[in-house]
């Protein structure tokens, strides 16, 4: 049978890294608006490449309907802020980190490419850098295993492979800057949802291995 700790026996931090259980809905949420948003947009505008243009592109009044992916950016960049709060556990820095980079997901559909370039590339670089290294930031020696530096630290790393291949692609113009932005912001877009399933699957990990 599992024991409940005695009184004044401190709670290491691996025992309370349990995400809220509504963080699922929201994880959920985030690639289901970002992917599924640029696909029913692409959809919406015939003869649009998505290998060789990007995300951005899809809202702006260059297609038939820019606010299939507005509202797919907004929902997006929600999201990964309720995410962030129901992070219970994971440091502070690393649930900024998701947060800013919500909001700033959301900034880039409020600031249309073809209206205000400069502010929508800011929000763009915004969101990808927070987006890359917050689950570096959110590292913890002491934590469940999904939060360990060997986790986490890879993880960020791929993501930011994944940024410098869009940007080097965005910067000479490539065939298939669209192709690379996607999967960088697919990849973003998964990795919250991937943190909140492994936090929870190691909560429920410990709490069968104290009931036995």
């Amino acid at each position: 049978m599992s024991r409940s700790p005695r009184p004044g026996t401190v709670v290491s931090r691996a025992a309370v890294a349990v995400p809220r259980p509504w963080a699922v809905a929201s994880a959920v949420v985030a690639p289901v608006a970002m992917i599924g948003g640029w696909l029913l947009a692409e959809g919406f505008a015939p003869g649009f490449d998505p290998v060789a243009r990007t995300i951005s592109e899809l809202a702006t009044a260059a297609v038939p309907h820019p606010g299939v992916m507005t509202a797919g950016l907004l929902v997006t960049g929600a999201a990964h802020v309720v995410t962030a709060a129901g992070l219970r556990g994971v440091r502070v820095a690393g649930r900024l980190g998701l947060a800013l980079g919500g909001i700033a997901t959301a900034a880039v559909g409020l600031l249309p490419l073809d209206v205000v370039p400069r502010a929508h590339g800011i929000a763009a670089g915004v969101a990808f850098g927070a987006l890359a290294l917050w689950p570096a930031v959110s590292a913890r020696r002491d934590g469940p295993w999904p939060l360990r530096p060997s986790v986490v630290v890879p993880a960020t790393a791929v993501l930011l492979g994944l940024l410098g291949w869009f940007v080097a692609e965005a910067a000479a113009g490539g065939p298939v800057e669209g192709l690379a932005e996607r999967a960088v912001a697919a990849a973003e877009s998964l990795a919250p949802l991937a943190l909140v399933l492994a936090l929870r699957a190691a909560s429920s990990s410990r709490r069968r291995a104290g009931s036995s």
